[in-house]
């Protein structure tokens, strides 16, 4: 009778192996999966549109009034950590002096 155990033991390992790559095969992804691909694919497209909404904002950044530029200077600055809002201020000034002419025409 020992010599049984052994091999049903290896018998259930191979099932189990046989049964797991089966799952994977053409198997539906659990509801969790596909809302975990669903928001990450919302969340590119999100990044492509605000990485968009903001070139277009540097863009104009020389024609906005300065009372705009403020403003939006100000949102984005309150958006990081607020402990490291300094930096980040720091980091938008230094973008905004390095392009600030990036949308205007040549003469």
């Amino acid at each position: 009778m020992t010599g049984k155990a052994p091999k049903r033991a290896k018998a259930k390992k191979q099932m189990a192996k046989a049964i797991a790559r089966w799952e994977g095969e053409g198997a539906p992804k659990p509801a969790r999966e596909k809302g975990r691909e669903q928001r990450a694919a919302l969340a590119e497209e999100e990044e492509r549109v605000l990485r968009s909404l903001g070139a277009a904002v540097i863009m104009q950044w020389n024609d906005l009034p300065t009372e705009i530029q403020r403003a939006l200077f100000k949102s984005a600055t309150s958006m990081g950590d607020p402990r490291h809002t300094l930096q980040l201020k720091g980091q938008i000034a230094r973008f905004l002096h390095k392009h600030k002419d990036a949308g205007q025409k040549p003469d």
